[in-house]
């Protein structure tokens, strides 16, 4: 297979029990451009329409677009629809990356001393952050999978694979307030939960993580056809190596991401690149309706010609 395409929808729709009398809000809905992923067509449709728009790249290099809503309004609609095309990422011998201890050291702050702008970026992404803690007690458990002298990436993939084993995906476990401490002594969370441990653990051992924003392709049950709105936004996480640069690890499928793996953004953590966020004045309590769907393009006309689609539609015709 030398390449796959998908077509991803997210929608969000916020129903105020009062109107909203202002609002601004940063989205984060646009994918990156990288070596194996080339965005070939995305349009975001907003209801109501806001007053002003304007976009830019924030410090992590990702497309943020805000919003500013001047007029009263009871409801806000965002659908981000996206084609985009994978090829496979280049194969990694783990064995012959460098030693854990040897990519901590060369992580370490030297007075006077010169680095390159790839290294001066990977130290960002070292330290505490709101939802990551460096710990002696995630150091601890880390470092069952990183004896002395092992290869990075081996410990890496090691520690992933553990935490799959140890941890369990429980949806009702934790929300987004939920501390990694807590995730640690219940062995339980979502995505963004393992991705949050497990950056803990390998920034609390001086390794530099970051946190990876996306979809992920779901593959629906034996004998039932994919459904509009099934999916969800994914978490995983990056480590910075030498010799290969950044290396994806997925903690909660316990795989390196490859041609199911459709990356948004990045950050320190899910503050840095949450798809959605801002301020409101008024709006009384709400919660948000988030429904996304990743389909291969090959299924894409089967799932869409006799949907039942939402009355904010698009024209859903692939580039």
């Amino acid at each position: 297979m030398t390449s796959v395409r998908y077509h991803i929808r997210h929608d969000t729709r916020y129903d105020y029990d009062q109107a909203v009398g202002e609002s601004h809000q940063l989205l984060r809905l646009t994918p990156r451009s990288l070596p194996w992923q080339t965005c070939v067509a995305h349009r975001i449709e907003i209801t109501p329409k806001p007053q002003h728009l304007r976009s830019f790249i924030d410090s992590f290099g990702n497309k943020v677009d805000a919003l500013h809503f001047g007029a009263e309004h009871d409801k806000l609609v965002v659908r981000s629809e996206a084609w985009v095309e994978l090829k496979p990422r280049p194969e990694i011998d783990l064995e012959e990356s460098p030693t854990w201890e040897s990519v901590r050291d060369l992580l370490r702050y030297r007075s006077g001393e010169k680095v390159s702008a790839e290294l001066l970026e990977a130290t960002g992404f070292r330290f505490e952050s709101g939802y990551v803690r460096i710990k002696r007690d995630f150091a601890e458990y880390a470092r069952g999978d990183f004896k002395p002298d092992t290869p990075v990436l081996v410990g890496v993939e090691s520690l992933m694979q553990r935490i799959f084993e140890d941890f369990t995906f429980d949806p009702e476990a934790t929300d987004i307030s939920t501390p990694v401490t807590t995730v640690f002594a219940n062995r339980r969370g979502v995505c963004q939960d393992f991705a949050h441990f497990m950056i803990s653990c390998l920034r609390s051992l001086g390794l530099s993580a970051r946190y990876m924003s996306g979809y992920i392709l779901t593959k629906p049950p034996e004998g039932k056809k994919r459904l509009i709105g099934a999916d969800a936004t994914h978490a995983w996480l990056s480590v910075y190596c030498p010799k290969f640069g950044w290396v994806d690890f997925d903690p909660t499928n316990a795989i390196r991401p490859n041609l199911e793996h459709i990356t948004i953004g990045w950050g320190r953590d899910f503050a840095d690149i949450s798809p959605m966020r801002g301020i409101i004045t008024g709006g009384g309590g709400h919660e948000p309706a988030i429904a996304v769907t990743v389909v291969p393009e090959d299924e894409f006309t089967e799932l869409y010609t006799d949907a039942d689609l939402p009355a904010l539609d698009l024209a859903g015709e692939k580039p």
